[in-house]
């Protein structure tokens, strides 16, 4: 299944024949799709009333420097601050990221959106594209923070989604741009990078996210397009049993694969549920790329939210309004 995205604030006549495609399972959300609270919501129901089955709709609106939809959100602050909380006093941190995690959730429910790529579990060492997203360097405060904000995000109704696996905060290079390479073997991620996943899996994460990253030790591919890594070390040895979700097929380090239909075929062949295709120039070779595949159509079904409150009952809810001020008011 793919998850697309999409170029505008509206639809196209383009756009709404990819939603019919059997293969489109949902939509991904960026600033160049948001103009106001309103046109978000618009455009989540023009999503939903164009497909013929249920589309998941989903953003990354982490806080900090990734957040998508700014004006009338709260000013999310970055996850590092919740690291540097931690270190001054932890059970008032663990309550700072229960909060931000359910904020974050319940402004994008009421906007009619189903899921927020959310937490990132990287640790906070050195990589360009991760900076200030990450918690900590220390994998055990990270793996605290991330079970606070797995819980957060479920409070609100929210499926939690752990990035990127098996960890993409200890090498150098933005896999946006760059090939990555992270040198260390399977013993070493195990004592650092993969200990916050184990604690967000164990917290009931819903889904995890992978990384384009290549851990040579492991396998020699990057970790999106490897069986060892999502058959054989997250589901068999880690026991999960969510949605995984590649990182998207447009970034530099995923051209390692070859053309689009080989990069959709790698990451599914190696039991990744859901390939994610954020450029629109990339979608009509996707779609032609999952034809004749048998698909997990209802991979997704669990993720896809229910229930939300509404901007109308949000902004007039103490709770929130009390947990907005406190993580510093609107954008």
């Amino acid at each position: 299944m793919l998850v697309i995205g999409v170029a505008g604030t509206e639809l196209t006549a383009q756009e709404r024949d990819w939603l019919q495609h059997e293969g489109c399972a949902g939509v991904i959300l960026f600033t160049r799709n948001f103009a106001s609270r309103e046109q978000v919501d618009e455009l989540a129901r023009a999503i939903r009333e164009a497909a013929p089955r249920p589309q998941l709709i989903c953003v990354d609106q982490e806080g900090g420097r990734v957040q998508r939809f700014r004006q009338g959100y709260s000013a999310l602050p970055s996850l590092d601050g919740l690291g540097r909380d931690y270190a001054a006093d932890p059970d008032a941190a663990l309550v700072r990221a229960r909060e931000h995690a359910w904020l974050m959730a319940s402004e994008i429910k009421a906007s009619g959106i189903d899921l927020s790529f959310a937490p990132v579990v990287d640790l906070g060492r050195g990589n360009r594209a991760i900076g200030d997203r990450a918690f900590d360097a220390d994998p055990e405060v990270v793996a605290a923070l991330t079970v606070a904000y797995v819980e957060g995000m479920h409070q609100a109704g929210m499926a939690a989604t752990l990035k990127h696996f098996p960890g993409h905060g200890s090498v150098l290079e933005d896999t946006h741009f760059d090939d990555a390479v992270d040198p260390r073997p399977l013993e070493d991620l195990r004592a650092l990078d993969l200990v916050p996943f184990v604690a967000g899996i164990k917290a009931r994460a819903d889904a995890v996210m992978m990384a384009h990253v290549v851990y040579p030790q492991v396998a020699p591919e990057p970790a999106g397009y490897s069986r060892r890594w999502i058959e054989e070390i997250l589901r068999k040895e880690m026991g999960f049993r969510g949605v995984v979700f590649s990182d998207d097929i447009g970034m530099a380090a995923a051209f390692s694969a070859g053309g689009i239909k080989q990069r959709v075929d790698l990451h599914l062949d190696a039991g990744c549920d859901v390939v994610l295709v954020c450029h629109p120039e990339l979608v009509d070779e996707s779609l032609k790329a999952v034809e004749g595949r048998t698909l997990n159509t209802m991979a997704l079904t669990g993720l896809i939210g229910g229930g939300a409150m509404g901007w109308d009952n949000l902004l007039a809810d103490q709770h929130y309004r009390d947990r907005r001020d406190r993580l510093g008011g609107v954008a």
